[in-house]
């Protein structure tokens, strides 16, 4: 089996606050008992977040795309994850999708830009993996405060997450940053 590169921690945000000119906001790598709760329970586990913050909130969860672009086969996108009904937001996100690894209809759904690559993959009943890479800390930044509708400044908990095939091809590499619950 061939060695997987390290993903270092940021990205896929890192390339999003770069093409836009923005700094990066304060963050750094923390350990899974380090979180308080509820964020530990919502951010440490192997599942796929669409699934685990519609059971936390017990609503469907539909997606706000801030930007996307396109870069040699991949999909990347910066957004919300919104509560069916309220459109209130429960993530904010970037997320890096290789479109190559995806069939039709999957292809198609993910660049409608309505439901989260999670809910997408477990519609399709596709077998896939979720792996955390590392857990983060970030000082909200205006950008990402303004995104989840926040008025204070406040520190946020996140992962990067990795989602892959069952063959061990990435899916997705994803930042993951989740609101004051």
């Amino acid at each position: 089996m061939t060695a997987v590169p390290a993903i270092p921690a940021i990205q896929p945000l890192d390339e999003f606050f770069r093409r836009q000119g923005r700094p990066l906001p304060a963050w750094e790598s923390v350990t899974p008992d380090t979180i308080p709760e509820p964020y530990r329970t919502l951010l440490v586990h192997e599942r796929d977040m669409t699934r685990t913050l519609e059971q936390f909130h017990g609503a469907p969860i539909h997606l706000r795309v801030l930007s996307r672009h396109r870069e040699a086969g991949a999909y990347c996108r910066e957004s919300v994850l919104e509560l069916d009904g309220s459109n209130r937001p429960v993530e904010f996100g970037a997320i890096k999708i290789h479109l190559e690894r995806f069939p039709e209809p999957g292809r198609t759904q993910i660049l409608e830009e309505h439901r989260p690559l999670g809910g997408i993959l477990n519609a399709s009943g596709r077998a896939y993996t979720s792996r955390p890479t590392a857990y983060l800390r970030f000082a909200a930044d205006a950008f990402i405060r303004d995104a989840l509708c926040l008025a204070q400044v406040t520190f946020l908990y996140g992962r990067q997450n990795t989602l892959r095939d069952v063959q061990g091809h990435p899916l997705a590499e994803i930042i993951e940053i989740l609101p004051p619950a």
